[in-house]
């Protein structure tokens, strides 16, 4: 979970759903009304919209951020490719040099040339304790980013850092723009000027935020020429829009994309992710921070019950940050739904069930408020089968909906069904996620969690070059959460989106919790063609 990893890892996820209209077919700004533009439009809604479009803030760190680019980008298969770098970086052999050589001829939407000075302005930027960037822990390893003549960029590391060119997908921000105002409120924020294929035309805070193809963009001009993300928080009013035709494509729940299997003009596109849903144990909490309690919950919630009902299949069981399908995934950490163990933790811990059955010890009452986020559907479900599943073994879990700003100042005490993960490298969500001295720190490590071997586990995995210590290292922070459970993971969840059959068969990456505009089947929409959904496949 990254830093404000709800609001800007929410807020900045940008879960969002696609319209797609081919030439002349509809305006961006109204799905339904004509248009002789005789261009491509593409309207977007999203679940949530950004604090902020400035990437020296946050906004795109994990690429594909569509007004923007970084030194390198991720393709289909989720390999670095070059974008503002003419190639991948040559690294030094002891792994504390990376050297990057730019692309010639690149231009700021605004017509000004992009170069190295760009590069060293956003890092340095970004690594400034005066910068608001709640993300800076992810750029740690950098010592100094220095400039060698107008094409080349040379990063120094404190430390051999094994996921670093992962880092650089980060996009970059034009000095001579965003370096004359103040970075944490000025224009540029709202009004960003980047080098990427699409141009912010209009953002209407709360409604809707509209684009236009970039003519300059160095990858070429994309064929989708106009597109307009429309805000719209809650799921059903997403699924009855797009069932209106005022969407022509969404992201939607299981349940709700389910509706749309017999529509014949629709697709529906199911996207892996490592995308997962968790509830905040807080320490400070007398209940939810005892570690009986913890542990007890760990194997009294029904993780597949979960999967089926609540994600109709689409997804799996989460023990933690890692699916259980990947490389670092630690076999032998799966905790089974044993509600008899989860009894007799809690008896031997000396939490006694009371005469309305909820277990009391020391005269406090085994009872705490599990936040979610009003609007979302996925998360209300999983909130109510975790609090469900958790009266059985004798805890009494009161669910509460509301949005981030009257959660956020709850978390230090009160549960939140939260959600998070990175599939680029374990580093990049555990860190944030479990890492004791960022607890308290916006919406990092919002459980307060606190256990010494994983801090150093943490770094281990951080600081080394060599890929089996490393997994060594993320093999110990996933047994240590068996022992101590700071979160109770639920499920991954693989992300559907249901969209108008205009552009022939179309792809998707696999998704980080991040999911927003350029995820989806319309991660590389500037890469379209209305003659053929070929294109799509780059």
């Amino acid at each position: 979970m990254t830093a404000r990893s709800i609001r800007v890892a929410v807020a900045a996820t940008l879960a969002t759903a696609l319209s797609l209209t081919a030439a002349a077919c509809s305006n961006p700004d109204s799905a339904g009304n004509g248009s002789s533009t005789g261009t491509t439009s593409a309207v977007v809604g999203i679940a949530y919209e950004p604090d902020s479009l400035s990437p020296l803030l946050g906004y795109g760190k994990d690429g594909n951020s569509k007004i923007f680019d970084g030194l390198l980008a991720l393709d289909a298969d989720m390999k670095l490719r070059p974008a503002l770098a003419a190639e991948l970086p040559e690294v030094s052999a002891d792994g504390l040099t990376y050297t990057y050589k730019l692309r010639q001829g690149v231009k700021f939407s605004d017509g000004k040339a992009f170069s190295a000075k760009d590069v060293v302005f956003t890092y340095r930027t970004i690594l400034d304790a005066k910068t608001n960037n709640p993300s800076r822990t992810e750029l740690d390893a950098v010592k100094d980013v220095t400039a060698k003549g107008e094409d080349t960029v040379v990063f120094t590391l404190k430390y051999p850092y094994a996921p670093f060119a992962q880092r650089t997908v980060l996009p970059i921000a034009p000095e001579h723009i965003a370096g004359k105002q103040d970075v944490n409120t000025g224009a540029f924020t709202t009004k960003p000027i980047g080098t990427g294929p699409y141009v912010l035309t209009k953002w209407s805070k709360g409604e809707k935020l509209s684009f236009t193809a970039n003519p300059h963009y160095w990858g070429g001009e994309p064929e989708v020429k106009k597109f307009t993300m429309a805000i719209i928080k809650d799921d059903d009013v997403r699924a009855t829009r797009l069932r209106s035709g005022d969407l022509d494509g969404a992201i939607l729940p299981p349940n709700l994309a389910k509706g749309f299997g017999d529509d014949q003009g629709k697709k529906t596109y199911a996207a892996t992710s490592y995308d997962y849903r968790t509830v905040t144990l807080p320490t400070h909490n007398k209940v939810a921070g005892d570690t009986a309690v913890r542990r007890a919950l760990d194997v009294a919630v029904d993780r597949e019950a979960m999967v089926k009902a609540i994600l109709n299949g689409a997804g799996k069981p989460a023990y933690g940050p890692v699916p259980t399908d990947s490389e670092w995934f630690t076999r032998g950490t799966e905790r089974k739904h044993d509600l008899d163990a989860a009894r007799k933790i809690l008896d031997d811990a000396g939490w006694k069930p009371g005469k309305d059955g909820v277990r009391v010890k020391d005269g406090v009452r085994a009872t705490f408020p599990l936040w979610y986020l009003s609007g979302d559907k996925l998360r209300q479900e999983h909130a109510l089968a975790y609090a469900s599943d958790a009266k059985k073994a004798g805890i009494d879990i009161r669910t509460e909906a509301g949005t981030w700003e009257v959660i956020e100042p709850r978390m230090e005490h009160d549960a939140v069904l939260a959600g998070g993960g990175s599939p680029a490298d374990p580093d990049f969500d555990q860190y944030t996620l479990l890492k004791s001295s960022l607890a308290g720190d916006g919406f990092n490590n919002m459980a307060w969690y606190d256990n010494k071997a994983v801090d150093a586990a943490i770094e281990a995995g951080r600081r080394s070059g060599d890929k089996a210590e490393r997994k060594k290292a993320y093999d110990t922070v996933q047994r240590e959460l068996v022992k101590n459970p700071g979160y109770t993971f639920l499920t991954h969840i693989d992300h559907l989106y249901v969209v108008d059959d205009r552009f022939g068969a179309l792809t998707t990456q696999v998704e980080p919790h991040d999911h927003g505009l350029a995820s989806g089947p319309w991660w590389n929409v500037e890469k379209w063609s209305a003659e053929s959904g070929e294109d799509a496949k780059k």
